[in-house]
């Protein structure tokens, strides 16, 4: 962490958006990315925090269905003393800062403390819950005007601050945040006032998220299926005409993943496109890192080959990691990919193909099918005897390549560029989830996640793994998955990443 004892403080109040991590701002995670100290919300989406540096103190503040956990006096307090230590602090939180947020308390006690602050508008649960509700909240043929109203109020005026008549009169679209305790009185008060009993109208549970659910009806209604359906917060409710465009308008629920929550197993920082991916069609990726990658214990063989590059013929990469590791090594010994002119380069799989290309320099040979096997077949059709090869792979790894190029005459090097070790992995999470049954289906993208998720959970939840699909990028996976005692269920025709949300697209789709 950067020392700022003799710097002074600053608050960011940041809207993290209504839930999807994907609609904070770029400058929201802009000021995560700067923070020393985080003061976040219930609805915030704890996976925004991953945006921190190292050490960045978290500090949760959120109210989850009437229960408070720090009071409003606290957190202004909170947010004072932290700034007063020098320290850049951001209050993260759900929606808007300044909508229904008390962000406007919060920015008065700082001026009156004398705490520099910024503000950063966060998209607001009425515009994002409706907009993934498959709502319009205005369209010409029906409503061209909108209200925002609170269904909860913090001093237990039984709605002293709503005007009834007023609200019921108005012709537009009408959204209720925070209303699911109070629907009974939001439905009879407004037609009492007069509102049509057969307005629809829409009540979104967990909007913009992997759980949410809308159910919709009338005012006459929508009570009766509350209380049937159990809804509770925090959900938002719309009333208006525009409820009815739903049913033509809907996207998100109906993506392929919608509702499904999917774990990751592989390493963080190589998680992104996986992640995207299945947020894109509606799932919830649960990041559960099982393997870290990190240097070889010794540097020896690669740095022997790296001094005698000119006396290869090809040079074999097999993972993403293996060209990462091999070029990061070969810079920290005062050299750069011209040492490579004259190497045939092969690479097993597009990713990796695509690792190498960004180097600037292309790949001779990419096998067909994304295992040690096709590239011999490839390798194969070459006359390799004679000929010798380095591969730059992990420390520990499948003989097949290795032996099998020797087998055809070939020479071949095998130099540890990079080894995976477990994290320290909290596994509570995982066990919450597996035994009340909200995760869907595990992921395994090589042999590796495999054998250290197996060690990290034990035997102890194998009878709750059974209950979950388990999806592997591909067949040497899958047998280290059956020999681990899982059964597979989903395994990748293309054995990527992207090949294997497919596989789960259509497993879940049938």
């Amino acid at each position: 962490m950067t020392d700022r004892s003799n710097k002074p403080g600053k608050v960011a109040l940041v809207g993290a958006g209504p839930g999807d991590e994907g609609l904070m701002t770029l400058r929201g995670k802009e000021w995560l990315e700067r923070a020393d100290v985080v003061i976040y919300d219930h609805l915030a989406n704890e996976r925004l925090l991953r945006f921190t540096q190292p050490g960045t103190e978290f500090i949760y503040a959120g109210k989850k269905e009437g229960r408070v956990t720090l009071s409003q006096d606290r957190i202004n307090a909170l947010l004072i003393e932290k700034a007063q230590l020098g320290k850049i602090v951001v209050r993260l939180k759900g929606g808007d800062p300044f909508i229904f947020g008390r962000g406007g308390e919060e920015t008065q006690a700082l001026t009156k403390a004398g705490i520099p602050f910024v503000v950063v508008p966060g998209v607001t649960s009425p515009i994002g819950v409706a907009a993934y509700a498959g709502i319009p909240l205005t369209h010409r043929d029906f409503s061209s005007t909108l209200s925002i109203i609170t269904g909860s109020n913090e001093h237990g005026k039984e709605d002293a601050h709503i005007d009834w008549e007023k609200i019921a009169s108005r012709s537009g679209t009408l959204i209720f945040l925070m209303g699911a305790r109070k629907l009974k009185r939001i439905t009879e008060n407004l037609m009492k006032h007069g509102k049509d009993p057969d307005t629809p109208i829409a009540v979104i549970q967990w909007g913009t998220t992997y759980r949410q659910k809308t159910w919709t009806g009338t005012l006459n209604t929508i009570v009766d299926i509350a209380l049937k359906e159990n809804i509770k917060p925090p959900a938002l409710t719309i009333v208006g005409e525009v409820v009815a465009l739903k049913p033509h308008t809907d996207w998100y629920e109906t993506l392929p993943l919608f509702g499904k929550s999917v774990v990751i197993t592989r390493p963080e920082e190589q998680s992104e496109t996986f992640m995207h991916g299945l947020l894109e069609r509606g799932a919830e990726p649960f990041l559960f890192p099982v393997i870290e990658t990190v240097p070889p214990e010794d540097w020896g063989s690669l740095d022997t080959a790296i001094e005698q590059l000119d006396s290869y013929d090809g040079l074999i990469f097999t993972s993403v990691n293996g060209v990462k590791f091999f070029m990061r090594r070969l810079k920290e010994k005062g050299k750069d990919v011209r040492e490579l002119k004259g190497l045939r380069l092969y690479a097993i799989g597009p990713k990796t193909e695509k690792a190498v290309n960004a180097l600037g320099i292309n790949v001779d040979v990419v096998p067909e099918d994304y295992v040690a096997e096709s590239l011999l077949a490839s390798m194969g059709k070459e006359n390799i005897k004679g000929k010798r090869f380095l591969l730059p792979r992990a420390a520990v790894a499948r003989e097949t390549l290795p032996d099998q190029l020797r087998a055809q005459g070939a020479t071949l090097d095998v130099a540890p560029a990079y080894q995976t070790v477990r994290p320290q992995t909290d596994t509570q999470e995982l066990a919450r989830r597996l035994k009340e049954g909200s995760l869907h289906a595990v992921t395994f993208t090589s042999s590796s996640t495999v054998t250290h998720f197996m060690k990290l959970v034990g035997e102890g939840l194998k009878p709750q793994l059974a209950k979950v699909a388990i999806a592997c990028i591909g067949p040497v996976t899958a047998k280290t998955a059956e020999n681990a005692g899982l059964k597979v269920d989903i395994m990748a025709e293309e054995y990527t990443v992207d090949g294997l949300i497919i596989a789960l697209e259509k497993h879940f789709g049938n």
